[in-house]
């Protein structure tokens, strides 16, 4: 692994352009600060500060977007109780999850284990039960959350979910009954829960390997 010291470059740290983009759209992004434990969580996520996501592992504790809509991982806060080296863990494998949302939806870097396309971001889709490539990167993906959705939730939101994601606790998402990825789900849910990010993403991955061991 290399030192805390290789790692931290702030003659060309992209701490600037995370903040500039941050803050492209007011009231859209908060900034959380750095957790006591930074350093820590740079030297054991092994990236540059030269880096947008390792500006964001080292000098902030996450970014949240729309009220906790898409949450990015970085040091650990309050807001986003969670670091990217501690959240990957026993997780990833061939991939590093970057970023969250309130649907229970996943974005991670492709390490190989997703596809043949290197660093490029993917989705892991509650509505699909499958990582979708983005075709981009991590600095594009990071222009795309602070600004500008389009309309990539368009089928997953209906009108008022925002208050009702704007209440959820930092460490929890929606969950809907039945499924989101069934025929049988309707939006606005019949059924709507929240449940512990941990506890989505346990269910998801055993769904979509029960229905891969399933599918013909």
């Amino acid at each position: 692994m290399r030192p805390l010291d290789e790692l931290i470059n702030e003659a060309e740290s992209a701490l600037p352009f995370v903040t500039e983009t941050a803050l492209k759209c007011p009231g859209r992004c908060a900034l959380h600060p750095a957790s006591p434990a930074a350093a820590d969580v740079l030297h054991r996520t092994q990236v540059t500060t030269r880096s947008p996501m390792g500006a964001i592992a080292y000098h902030t504790g996450g970014i949240s977007v729309l009220d906790g809509w898409l949450r990015i991982l970085g040091s650990g806060s309050t807001a986003i109780p969670r670091t990217l080296p501690d959240w990957n863990q026993s997780r990833a494998d061939g991939f590093y999850l970057v970023a969250d949302d309130a649907f229970g939806g996943f974005f991670a870097l492709n390490g190989g284990a997703l596809g043949n396309d290197g660093n490029n971001l993917y989705y892991f889709s509650p509505k699909s039960l499958n990582w979708v490539a983005l075709e981009c990167t991590y600095t594009q993906f990071l222009l795309w959350a602070c600004t500008d959705f389009k309309d990539f939730y368009d089928d997953m939101k209906w009108p008022g979910c925002e208050e009702v994601i704007s209440r959820l606790a930092p460490d929890r998402c929606l969950f809907f009954y039945p499924p989101l990825w069934t025929a049988e789900c309707s939006l606005p849910p019949a059924q709507i829960r929240d449940v512990p990010v941990a506890e989505a993403w346990a269910f998801q991955m055993d769904a979509m390997q029960q229905l891969t061991r399933t599918s013909p």
